[in-house]
């Protein structure tokens, strides 16, 4: 026979049998809602300490408690903190996964050899977080024809590997005779030298970064970092001049995308030397 009445009208929960359920929904930024009993309707602009900033059509903003009291379309709903979104992992600027929370390794012996301060700044604008977890220092020789000096004051060796990456290695020029020379000798076997075919680094960045069509042509003879900044119009008069040039031109370096592959492939092959178990 049928209970008209239930099984135990004492039970829990009695109240809130046939209740409507209030909606949970997240507060999200710019989600209109309105204030029930209020009637001061306004979309979500901030979420402080359990509280919710509401702004209306002018521009006034007043703070509620998060919870229930709230509408959507005349709908009571309860208003709650949104889930933060799971992150993606984040990349370096070489496009590595980043290592989060690890601190740079002790500099070990083995090091990376790059030609100018410009060059150095470039592979540390790059690489610079993959080369710490690594413990590689980068150092830079002032010219390429000081690296025989290098060698003879601190000799490589298997417990001191050098990477040297060379402007303007191309057949025939002076860069590569250097490099073959020290590559035949007693100390080739711990060094690997490689170079990128440009007349300095500054064309290593893509001009569509730096927002030229191409690195101007400057006849031999002519300072070219000058030359370069004369056909693009910029100042060049003295030595600060190209100095604000490429720190102008670095700034629009902010991932391996900005790089040209000739360099790219060279710096990672050096990486991947001076770090080889």
């Amino acid at each position: 026979m049928e209970d008209r009445y239930g099984t135990d009208v004492l039970a829990t929960g009695w109240r809130q049998r046939g209740a409507k359920q209030v909606q949970t929904v997240p507060a999200e930024i710019d989600l209109v809602v309105e204030v029930a009993g209020d009637g001061f309707c306004g979309a979500v602009t901030r979420l402080e300490a359990g509280s919710v900033e509401l702004e209306d059509g002018k521009g006034r903003r007043r703070v509620f408690p998060l919870g229930k009291g709230f509408l959507i379309d005349g709908e009571p709903v309860e208003l709650v903190v949104p889930k933060a979104a799971p992150q993606a992992r984040r990349r370096t600027a070489s496009g590595s996964f980043a290592v989060e929370e690890q601190r740079a390794r002790v500099a070990l012996p083995h090091r990376i050899l790059v030609e100018g301060r410009h060059d150095a700044e470039l592979v540390e604008k790059v690489w610079g977080a993959d080369l710490r977890v690594e413990g590689v220092a980068v150092e830079y020789l002032e010219g390429v024809d000081r690296l025989p000096d290098l060698l003879r004051d601190e000799p490589p060796g298997p417990g001191r590997r050098y990477g040297v990456l060379v402007d303007h290695l191309v057949p025939g020029s002076k860069e590569q005779r250097i490099a073959r020379a020290i590559e035949q000798s007693p100390h080739g076997r711990h060094m690997r030298i490689v170079g990128h075919p440009f007349i300095d680094v500054w064309q290593c960045v893509k001009p569509s970064s730096v927002g030229i069509r191409a690195w101007p042509e400057v006849p031999k003879g002519e300072e070219w970092k000058k030359g370069v900044c004369r056909r693009l119009g910029w100042p060049h008069a003295e030595q600060a001049d190209t100095a604000r040039a490429w720190q102008h031109i670095l700034s629009k370096v902010t991932t391996f995308r900005d790089i040209e592959p000739a360099l790219l492939g060279r710096v990672e092959e050096l990486i991947d030397f001076v770090t080889a178990p």
